[in-house]
């Protein structure tokens, strides 16, 4: 028994295609999570040809991930402590070593469905410049707003829509993709995330992401994916399905500090990469945070929060008028 499910092992293994892709993993002291990603990605009958860690994590782990995964002979691992902490810098870390023509970044904390690499690959072909492709996270999606949410969705937009799904409104308001049963298996929209995306590396910009982007890097994401769309065309691929088991971490937990950072990256987003900048637009932002203090305080969770978010956002006008943006545009290819 054991003789035959070792031989169903190499079998395949040797079935595995390996792609022109390199997978770029920032991670930090969550070897356990990340190990378990890792072995959703050597399970999939497409491979990168190399995937990329960039580790933050407070003692060297290379050994340890090299020992704990299987890895198929043709996928490379390249592994290394993180000079500067933080998502986006780990990894424009990582994009310093990329050798292939495709770059697919992953979070650390994703479990990949069977065939997700594959599909998500097959994307590229579907139509003509496509810049991107992201896989449909199956806990995080769009779903029909009610009546309130509804009038705000066309107050930023500033015309009614069928369905806002997938779309980047007023001040930089950035909405999940759909997933209904009748859609097709890739989907255009307006942004991408960086939980598991895969892009032609001669459509990145360089660089990536601004150093405006430190830390959890809230919202890098929508700045790189709204600044490859004005070139080539995103896609959603509703067949590549992730689970993202998000992981608590310190930073999640200081309300204040995430309160700030949203309004503040917000702001970047919306006057720097979309050119958003007049009165109205501004009026919009201040509506939108509005309507986010007043959603939070809906639950008891939000309402206790409630005082560090408000100090928050009060914090981050106090910073964006000390501070130097003006409305010019960032990136370029």
């Amino acid at each position: 028994m054991d003789s035959d499910l070792k031989d169903l092992s190499i079998n395949i293994l040797r079935t595995q295609t390996i792609l022109p892709v390199s997978c770029i993993i920032p991670t930090g002291d969550r070897l356990a999570v990340l190990i378990r990603t890792l072995g959703t990605i050597f399970e999939q009958s497409c491979l990168p040809a190399e995937v990329i860690i960039i580790d933050a994590s407070s003692q060297d782990c290379g050994e340890k991930i090299r020992k704990s995964v299987r890895m198929n002979n043709g996928c490379k691992l390249i592994y290394q402590s993180a000079i500067k902490r933080g998502a986006a810098r780990q990894r424009m870390q990582g994009m310093a070593l990329v050798n292939f023509s495709s770059v697919w970044f992953l979070d650390d904390d994703v479990i990949l469905e069977k065939e997700c690499t594959k599909r998500l690959w097959s994307g590229f072909a579907f139509m003509e410049n496509v810049g991107a492709v992201n896989a449909l996270i199956t806990n995080q999606h769009y779903t029909q707003p009610g009546f309130v949410t509804k009038c705000m969705y066309q107050l930023m937009q500033g015309e009614h829509l069928v369905t806002y799904a997938g779309k980047v409104i007023g001040p930089a308001w950035n909405l999940l993709p759909a997933d209904e049963p009748g859609m097709p298996d890739y989907v255009p929209c307006e942004w991408l995330n960086t939980t598991c995306t895969m892009y032609r590396k001669e459509a990145l910009p360089n660089p990536v992401f601004p150093e405006f982007f430190t830390g959890y890097s809230l919202m890098e994401d929508v700045a790189l994916s709204l600044t490859v769309a004005k070139t080539y065309t995103l896609l959603n691929a509703r067949t590549a399905r992730i689970f993202h088991d998000s992981q608590p971490g310190d930073h999640k937990d200081k309300i204040v500090d995430l309160s700030r950072m949203e309004l503040i990256n917000r702001y970047f987003v919306m006057t720097k990469i979309l050119g958003r900048v007049s009165t109205k637009d501004h009026i919009k932002l201040i509506g939108l945070e509005l309507f986010g203090i007043l959603s939070a305080l809906r639950s008891w969770n939000g309402f206790k929060q409630g005082p560090g978010i408000v100090w928050g956002k009060v914090s981050g006008i106090i910073e964006l008028m000390k501070s130097d943006l003006k409305p010019t545009s960032v990136g370029s290819k």
